[in-house]
């Protein structure tokens, strides 16, 4: 019995030492030390083993029992600690598709205007959102105490260090940069992000989009200006677009003047309005050094989003923003 034991043992040791896995070391476990194991067929035939013999055969079950249980939970830590964290993939289940993704709406919009420009000579301009009251107000013939400065009307940053620094209102910062930085003759688009407080609804929110025009040259009238916005509108809705310039006011322009065009909303044809423009202030080019008794020049500002629902039909600017996946894969 004795040497049975001890044969026991050593062929239960040297197969946990193969077992390389779970599923094989719960088969050892069931085989050696579970309820109808070996082990447990050798305790009931203690009670064959003379009398005399019981001590000693007991004690050494035991022993055998402990080093077995002993030596299974050493394993099984060892296997769970070289095991892979996370669930197991399956490699033979069939993967889910992957949808592709595309460029956003409006960043598809910003892409198509500028094409558009840049085929009628336009180069791009860039600026800061982060502006100082010079570019944004100052030198865009905005004086102080204007009602536009107005803090309710506009996003200031507070602290000693930003004093007098705000998100800029208008792209039409970009066109001050764009005169300091180049002489003329320059014709330049720049589209970005502006901030104004407005109240969310469907037409308005506090972050959109615009482009911004600028040309000016030797000669440059109203007719370059309406132009340029009918050759967009022709290229970028179709050549039937209808637009009008309707006369209004802005500080940086004079004459002034909003640009409409006709669109199809509900089933009913209606102007909508997509921007403003005019031909550059005198004294916005005085700002930046330009002479206009030699240089004269136009501008325009544009709403992305407007331009952007009107094309493709969407009821509420906030749409843009939500970044629905069923809203957006749309477009």
């Amino acid at each position: 019995m004795l040497d049975a034991l001890h044969s026991l043992e050593q062929s239960a040791l040297a197969e946990l030492a193969a077992a390389g896995n779970p599923d094989a070391l719960e088969k050892w476990r069931i085989a050696f030390i579970g309820a109808n194991g070996q082990l447990k067929n050798a305790m009931a035939g203690l009670k064959d083993v003379p009398k005399d013999l019981k001590p000693a055969v007991g004690k050494r079950l035991n022993e055998v029992k402990s080093a077995l249980e002993s030596a299974y939970e050493t394993r099984k830590s060892a296997l769970a600690s070289h095991a892979p964290s996370g669930p197991t993939v399956d490699l033979t289940e069939p993967g889910l598709p992957v949808g592709l993704g595309r460029r956003h709406v409006l960043s598809r919009t910003i892409d198509e205007i500028v094409d558009v420009f840049g085929r009628m000579g336009f180069a791009v301009a860039d600026g800061p959102e982060l502006e100082d009251e010079h570019h944004n107000f100052n030198a865009l013939n905005i004086p102080a105490g204007h009602p536009a400065r107005d803090p309710r009307d506009n996003f200031y940053l507070r602290g000693a260090w930003a004093e007098r620094l705000l998100l800029r209102t208008q792209t039409s910062t970009v066109q001050i940069r764009a005169m300091e930085a180049q002489k003329p003759p320059l014709k330049v688009v720049a589209t970005g992000r502006v901030y104004r407080p407005d109240a969310h609804d469907a037409t308005h929110y506090s972050m959109f989009h615009q482009i911004e025009g600028l040309c000016i040259d030797k000669g440059i009238s109203m007719v370059d200006l309406k132009t340029a916005l009918l050759q967009f509108a022709r290229a970028y809705f179709g050549p039937d677009a209808e637009v009008r310039l309707r006369p209004s006011f802005f500080p940086f322009t004079e004459p002034s003047a909003e640009f409409d065009m006709k669109m199809r909303i509900r089933g009913n044809l209606q102007w909508v309005e997509l921007g403003g423009c005019g031909m550059v202030d005198p004294n916005v080019l005085e700002a930046v050094g330009i002479d206009p008794e030699v240089w004269t020049g136009y501008a325009f500002g544009l709403g992305i989003e407007r331009i952007a629902m009107r094309r493709y039909g969407i009821a509420d600017i906030r749409w843009l923003f939500e970044n629905d996946a069923r809203f957006l894969r749309q477009f």
